[in-house]
């Protein structure tokens, strides 16, 4: 592979990693204006799902290979592991409620050590000296990223509580992305998910949504969110990761994190001290350290 379609796989995934990270300030200024979680997270996956049809019937008139149609039990598998997408929206949005933007991607990033601990338990598949390494930087930097040591009586833990909750079913959606449907193009498993991901966060506006539903949300966020969380970065990763491979792809994604506290720090003027940024920076070592290839010449 020529050095050239590297640097535009890496380009790809960092470009949809960033994306992401633009997601939860839109999501703040939201907030800011009155919207609710349950309109956020509805009008994001309505445009999303409208957005991924779009693409799909776009695909399906341009190419001239025959592409494998999803079949039933595809479908099934794909909206199941769907619900997880839908309650990571949810779960990382009501995070973003009581705690800074800063502090829940932190918590989002726990994924790094919840993957090694469901790898383990389902593929019976011991961790590696190299992950366990990993891991235990990783909570390191996770204690000094939120500034846990000097900030335990400012902190929510009502928003750290659905940190962790966003954080074990984003686990499950990369885990079950990888497994399930793997053969059919990247445009149907992403609408078959996003159609899974609804059913969710529909239930969940259906509960909670207590004052009339303000459509707004739909032309003044709902077009950002879908675009940098459903529609964007799923396309941009998709068509990077093959060119880089899962070890360099995971560590270019990774700047989902300092992106995220650069946009809170910057346009939520936000705090961000400096041990937040040493914490930081330990969690993207301990990612590189857990993909890269020590043994590789």
């Amino acid at each position: 592979m020529t050095k050239n379609n590297i640097l535009k796989g890496v380009f790809l995934v960092g470009l949809g990693a960033t994306s992401y990270g633009m997601l939860a300030t839109f999501v703040k200024l939201a907030y800011d204006e009155g919207f609710t979680t349950a309109e956020v997270t509805s009008s994001q996956f309505i445009l999303g799902i409208i957005g991924i049809l779009i693409v799909n019937a776009f695909q399906k008139s341009t190419t001239k290979e025959i592409v494998e149609k999803a079949t039933s039990k595809n479908i099934f598998q794909l909206m199941l592991a769907g619900t997880s997408l839908g309650m990571t929206s949810v779960f990382y949005y009501l995070c973003v409620k009581y705690i800074d933007v800063s502090i829940a991607i932190v918590l989002l990033m726990q994924t790094v050590w919840m993957g090694v601990l469901l790898e383990w338990i389902l593929d019976k598949k011991a961790p590696s000296t190299q992950k366990i390494i990993s891991v235990v930087i990783v909570l390191i930097g996770t204690i000094l990223a939120t500034n846990l040591i000097n900030n335990q009586n400012t902190i929510d833990f009502t928003g750290v509580f659905w940190g962790i909750l966003a954080a074990a079913s984003f686990t499950t959606t990369m885990f079950t992305a990888n497994r399930v449907a793997t053969r059919i193009s990247s445009a149907q498993r992403s609408l078959y998910m996003l159609l899974g991901g609804a059913i969710i966060v529909f239930c969940f506006g259906l509960f909670t949504q207590t004052t009339p539903y303000n459509f707004e949300i739909f032309m003044k966020w709902g077009i950002f969110l879908a675009l940098f969380g459903t529609i964007i970065p799923p396309l941009l990763m998709n068509a990077g990761f093959p060119i880089t491979g899962i070890g360099l792809g995971s560590i270019v994604s990774a700047l989902e994190l300092p992106v995220s506290v650069l946009m809170a720090f910057i346009i939520l003027n936000e705090t961000v001290v400096l041990w937040q940024w040493i914490g930081i920076v330990l969690i993207l070592i301990a990612i590189v350290i857990m993909n890269i290839n020590f043994r590789k010449k």
